[in-house]
């Protein structure tokens, strides 16, 4: 027979070469992933949230600018409607869906930043300041719960793929690669605004004349 404490060491070293397989660092990761992601969602969310009452409120001071109102709003439909999950971040169509839904969120989003700059009596208002200031804080965190999505991300798939981690990542856990957030084509390039439109009819005489119309609107905070 084999003695307890011998049997108790073959034990032992199975246990650890399981763990050195990747049985417990695999699902760990992903899960590090995973609650990241729900870090993402809920930045984006709360963006989601802030638009109606700016939106509103510019609306109120510039109503001759629904183009531009009426694409942010469009564009806030559009990307609330595409909703991934945890299990969806394995499949890059359906991420880009999600991305490409969002970065049209925040260009229609710059393009109202450079409207509302010819209205000095929207600026003033105390209201707008604090939803503006709200808005850009909620998308400065939402850059950074990107870059810390993309961190987990990489570390997530750095584990499945090499040895031994690889082996329980394709063998028991069947582990796939997690899709990280990309920059978007012409993220360095701010969109631009076409004015042509947005004076007719109702444009006010007091309104400074459209100096930065051949201007670029400035980078939104978050892609």
């Amino acid at each position: 027979m084999i003695r307890s404490p011998f049997r108790f060491a073959l034990a032992a070293m199975a246990t650890l070469s399981l763990s050195a397989c990747g049985i417990n660092s695999v699902p760990t990761k992903e899960e590090a992933v995973n609650a990241q992601w729900a870090n993402v969602q809920s930045a984006y969310q709360r963006r989601a949230d802030l638009i109606p009452n700016l939106v509103s409120t510019v609306r109120a001071a510039a109503g001759s600018e629904n183009q531009i109102l009426n694409n942010v709003t469009s564009a806030r439909a559009r990307a609330t409607s595409i909703n991934i999950t945890t299990d969806d971040l394995s499949d890059p169509a359906e991420f880009q869906r999600f991305q490409e839904g969002q970065n049209q969120l925040t260009q229609a989003m710059g393009q109202l930043r450079t409207v509302v700059e010819a209205y000095p009596q929207l600026q003033s208002q105390a209201g707008f300041r604090d939803l503006m200031t709200s808005v850009e804080g909620t998308e400065n965190q939402i850059n950074v719960e990107r870059i810390r999505y993309n961190e987990a991300v990489q570390d997530y798939n750095t584990e499945i793929r090499t040895f031994p981690s690889v082996i329980g990542a394709k063998l028991i856990h069947g582990a796939e690669a997690k899709v990280p957030f990309q920059a978007s084509a012409g993220a360095q390039t701010a969109p631009t605004v076409d004015f042509g439109d947005s004076f007719e009819n109702g444009g006010q005489a007091g309104t400074p004349a459209n100096d930065n119309a051949g201007q670029q609107a400035p980078a939104a905070a978050a892609n």
